[in-house]
């Protein structure tokens, strides 16, 4: 009896520590338990004026960047439909550029060019009716400009649309944006022998890592969008299709917005939606994206380059969102040397996404995520109602990708820690939670609660220290669960739902310790002789 009530009282210090550091963020929700439909959230539902943010951490309340009333067609300068404008729309550019600002239009018609670069307080407006054509030659991006390709810092192509050390800058309109044609050198130069941190070595210095495909030499494929070391920056309402690579890139940015806008890029490998990268304080809201990668996507630098650069991603709301496919709805990872700290996802519908809420490192990419909230969500088709994956494959890590041997802690070894999601709604998925954690660094204080819906598999979690379900009810196909090297996991007030009201709960590896369900229905594991787990050589007398 005395060691039972140690063994709680452990358990119950264990909760308390949870729920401190929930408080200690001033953490709060919305007060709304209403889970958005999917009418009334994406581009489609976006209002013309930005309502107050609220965060479960300090955050400033953004503003639409404001722009001098000048504006100039790009026709004005010789732009041409259907002929190459690319000297035509940078003409306009730095015009209303040296008159101090303003609006450059570009209006409905075809219109091809190449690299765009915006400056400090100008608005690009790309019309109703515009489509806007990005050459498919490499020629057409250079010279090289800085800029960061999957966390590593390299002197490239850059992005179709892009900005580099510039204030005051928007992106707007109902027009859109075609990325570079299928075909071209762009595509076909795409570096593919290996991963990028085996070729661009951390101790080159940045000016020395030039990819400009000369003689047929690859490149590093330019991105969508990406505003680089900028500030005041608004993406707002247009279409973009058709990309080399991810969509939107803000890289080491402060105050963001992007709202409205609408990303197709199925079937494009590494075609991301939105990627944040070690930039801070950013709004996305009423974005709806159909992707070929993950959707929305949070990112701060790869391995050694990343921990050199040393810039968080920090500060960031992701609202009002809607994901009709995707390889992640919301994705942390895995490129997080610098660390995803203050993410704030809700009032979001993830539909078809294989893994609706994702978490993903790797062994030597470092970094990892902490305080990460997410509220009001509802998932539809999905693999992974949530998935960690923090081991990665063999294809991009090598043997890092097994667990064993254990690897002693070094500073790529990443963490995930303090996770808290709340009013989460599973219309639809293969399985509610897939959590693997790394042994040197278990997945590390998870709480979800109230928590509802259906799924064909139940839970299958390695190597995790701290993870609790409470107040929700789960409607399974089979109530299985398979813990490995898993401790402090708590069920609390949870149903099992299923067709033989049974639960089967399997626990192996030297490290499994203190799993309790309490207040649940079954009330316990058929298998288990009581509510709460421990190894044997510690079994509750």
């Amino acid at each position: 009896m005395i060691r039972l009530c140690t063994f709680l009282s452990i358990l119950l210090l264990h909760l308390s520590v949870a729920a401190k550091n929930f408080d200690s963020r001033r953490v709060y929700f919305l007060s709304s338990d209403s889970i958005p439909l999917k009418t009334q959230v994406g581009a489609a539902a976006m209002p013309e004026h930005i309502a107050p943010i609220q965060a479960p951490f300090p955050m400033p309340q953004l503003q639409k960047p404001v722009f001098p009333t000048y504006s100039e067609h790009i026709t004005a300068f010789g732009a041409r439909e259907n002929e190459k404008a690319t000297q035509a729309i940078q003409r306009t550019i730095d015009a209303v550029a040296s008159k101090g600002g303003g609006t450059v239009i570009i209006p409905k018609g075809k219109w091809l060019t190449g690299r765009i670069e915006l400056k400090s307080n100008i608005c690009l407006n790309i019309n109703a009716g515009a489509e806007v054509y990005f050459s498919g030659e490499v020629a057409d991006f250079r010279p090289a400009v800085f800029t960061r390709n999957e966390g590593i810092e390299v002197m490239s192509l850059g992005a179709c649309i892009y900005a580099n050390g510039q204030r005051n800058i928007a992106i707007t309109g109902e027009g859109r944006l075609i990325g570079p044609a299928k075909g071209g050198s762009v595509r076909r130069q795409i570096m593919t022998k290996d991963v990028i941190e085996n070729v661009v070595k951390h101790t080159t210095p940045v000016a020395e890592r030039i990819y400009e495909g000369h003689n047929g030499d690859f490149i590093f494929p330019p991105m969508f969008i990406s505003p680089i070391n900028c500030n005041n920056v608004l993406i707002e309402g247009v279409t973009l299709e058709n990309t080399a690579f991810w969509n939107v890139v803000p890289v080491y940015c402060d105050s963001v917005i992007i709202r409205g806008i609408t990303v197709h890029s199925v079937g494009i490998p590494r075609g991301d939606g939105i990627d944040i990268e070690s930039s801070r304080n950013v709004l996305i809201e009423y974005c709806t994206l159909r992707t070929g990668d993950d959707a929305f996507t949070m990112k701060a630098g790869r391995g050694y380059d990343g921990l050199r650069v040393n810039r968080p991603t920090e500060n960031v709301v992701v609202r009002n969102g809607l994901v009709l496919e995707g390889h992640g709805g919301i994705t942390v990872g895995s490129e997080t040397a610098s660390m995803i700290k203050n993410l704030y996802v809700h009032d979001c519908v993830f539909e078809e996404a294989r893994s609706a809420i994702r978490f993903k490192t790797r062994r030597p990419r470092g970094g990892g995520g902490q305080y990460l909230y997410y509220e009001n969500i509802r998932i539809k088709g999905s693999k992974y109602a949530f998935e960690w994956d923090m081991l990665g494959s063999s294809q991009h890590v090598g043997g890092l990708a097994s667990r064993y041997p254990l690897r002693a802690k070094n500073e790529l070894t990443p963490t995930f820690i303090d996770i808290f999601a709340k009013n989460i709604q599973i219309d639809s998925a293969y399985q509610f939670v897939k959590a693997d954690g790394i042994p040197e660094s278990p997945l590390q204080h998870v709480v979800l609660q109230n928590v509802t819906g259906a799924a064909v598999q139940l839970l299958k979690a390695t190597d995790v220290d701290g993870f609790i379900v409470k107040n929700s009810k789960i409607t399974v196909d089979t109530a299985r669960m398979k813990l490995l090297d898993v401790r402090n996991m708590c069920f609390n007030k949870v149903q099992f739902l299923n067709a033989d009201q049974k639960l089967e709960v399997t626990v192996e590896g030297p490290l499994s310790q203190n799993i309790r369900f309490k207040k649940t229905t079954p009330r316990k594991p058929q298998n288990w002789k009581r509510k709460i787990w421990r190894q044997k050589n510690n079994a509750v007398k």
